[in-house]
């Protein structure tokens, strides 16, 4: 299992490598500067350290601009995710289970609507529903539209108000493939033999789908999971957008409306670095899933 995790992390640091390769000479060219493998040399060597570079635009360093908008999308981002698991891995293993029922049929339809709809699209019909609608009906604001909370003012309920919007938006897509998903793969472990021999055992039900079933329907899902976090991230630069969250997302629109290339490079060799690892963890969880799973030299 270590040499496994050596030789994907080592991978993982290759694909970084060219990842940063790109990044740095396409967004040069965006920025119609003239890009050479000394300026890359410089400017990968300042990774090494630390140093993201100067923005060009705030006059300041790359890694202090960014910091500010770290927080805001951790918070988007995490409760997406939180969001997404708590719904999504119960609704798709109850829809497999009552598969064909009501609730299956209903989940299905509703799920598919929420998977195709245009993330900036629902977050503009949120904003205007819930938003403005609702708090001319209860003659109270609800929920914000844009913005975040400042730190200490308003507490949990006003963070809240501001937070519940957006990430309804980010996670209707997210939720609605990892329902289906989760459905299709616990319906194929309820299919199974080693579920059938379960049965025949005598095993209960909570037995068979808890212990039987469901740990191995989980296995595809955190595939999922760790592919989906680019997309999750990709997705959270326009619902950011849409609704003025101050978060990274935010960050790299304002950017590139304003040519600051530097905070741009960072941003995306952060993001590639962040993809990476979240694949390396889906490796580590699967062996925690299912202890069967060998990683011996043969199978690298």
């Amino acid at each position: 299992m270590v040499g496994y995790l050596a030789r994907r992390a080592l991978f993982g640091l290759l694909t970084l490598f060219f990842a940063s390769v790109i990044i740095f000479f396409v967004v040069g060219t965006l920025g119609q500067a003239v890009v050479t493998p000394g300026g890359y040399a410089a400017w990968a060597a300042g990774l090494l350290r630390g140093d993201l570079g100067t923005s060009l635009w705030q006059h300041a360093s790359v890694d202090s601009v960014i910091a500010l908008h770290v927080w805001p999308t951790v918070l988007l981002m995490g409760s997406s995710l939180a969001l997404t698991v708590i719904v999504a891995i119960p609704f798709g293993t109850c829809a497999a289970i009552k598969r064909g029922g009501l609730l299956d049929n209903a989940g299905r339809a509703f799920f598919f609507v929420g998977y195709s709809l245009p993330g900036f699209w629902l977050g503009a019909i949120l904003q205007l529903v819930l938003g403005i609608y609702l708090a001319d009906w209860a003659g109270t604001r609800v929920f914000y539209v844009s913005g975040i909370s400042t730190p200490g003012n308003g507490g949990v309920v006003d963070l809240l108000q501001h937070l519940v919007l957006p990430v309804i938006t980010l996670s209707a897509a997210s939720v609605a493939q990892f329902v289906r998903f989760q459905r299709g793969a616990m319906v194929d472990a309820l299919a199974s033999d080693y579920v059938r021999a379960a049965r025949a055992k005598g095993l209960g039900r909570r037995g068979v789908y808890l212990k039987h079933a469901l740990r191995n329907a989980l296995l595809p899902t955190v595939t999922l999971f760790a592919l989906s976090m680019g997309t999750i991230s990709g997705g959270a630069i326009v619902i950011e957008a849409v609704f003025s969250w101050p978060g990274l997302g935010f960050l790299f629109v304002d950017s590139l409306a304003k040519g600051d290339y530097e905070v741009i490079r960072a941003l995306a060799i952060i993001n590639a670095a962040f993809v990476i690892f979240f694949n390396l963890l889906a490796d580590v969880a699967y062996t925690l899933l299912d202890p069967r799973i060998s990683y011996g030299s043969e199978q690298a």
